[in-house]
This record gives structure tokens, sequence and C-alpha cells, in this order.
């Protein structure tokens, strides 16, 4: 079993950049899959971000071009780079290893505890 730990959250203005850490353990880092979701007030957790054991990205997109999803497998460590924030990115963002998709749901092998995203206009 993974255990996974967010940082990173916080409140900024519009425009604002602000980057996530999720520090993972319990397994070979590079062996998996890591992905970031968020989940807005009243709404379904969403995909964001998904970064293969290739390196691949992938992108929801609403975040394409100003979301980045990187990884450190040294540090068993995977990031989201936020920039040009927008109000509705305001959400809990969690992280996911082993997200896995099937038709419109997802499967994930563990979440984290998530890490709140405020984004004032």
């Amino acid at each position: 079993q993974v255990q996974l730990v967010e940082s990173g959250g916080g409140l900024v203005q519009t425009g604002d950049s602000l980057k996530l850490s999720c520090a993972a353990s319990g397994r070979t880092f590079s062996s998996y899959s890591m992905g970031w979701f968020r989940q807005a007030p009243g709404k379904g957790r969403e995909f964001v971000a998904d970064i293969r054991q290739n390196g691949i990205e992938y992108y929801a997109d609403s975040v394409k071009g100003r979301f980045t999803i990187s990884r450190d497998n040294a540090k068993s460590t995977v990031y989201l780079q936020m920039n040009s924030l927008k109000p509705e990115d305001t959400a809990v963002y969690y992280c996911a290893s082993d997200p896995k998709k099937y038709g419109s749901s997802w499967i994930v092998g563990s979440w984290g505890q998530g890490t709140q995203v405020t984004v004032s206009s």
C-alpha cells in the first residue's frame, strides 16, 4: 500500500502561481503512475493530470497549458505546478497512485489527504 502526503496549497490571487507536492512511500515510486485530482465545493472529484512511469503526461482540457505535472523518482515525489490560476481552480487537490480510467470513472491505488487551493478574484 502506498502512503501519500500532499503539501503546498494555500490562498492566492487570480493569475498567481502555486506548486503542490505529494510525497509517496511504501512501494518503489518509479514503478507506478501518479495523478492529481481536485474536488470543488458541491462537485464531484475530477481528473487534473497524470504522469506515467515513462514520464508521459496527460492533462484535463481545463488546465492544459497552465498546469504542469512532474515527478522526481529519487525523492519519491510528484509535483503540480499551477500557473495563471483562476477562481474556478479553487478546490481541494488530491494526489493519487496508479490512477486508471475505466469508461468515465477512475480507479486509484491510494489517495492523499488533500490540500486546499483557493484562488480569489
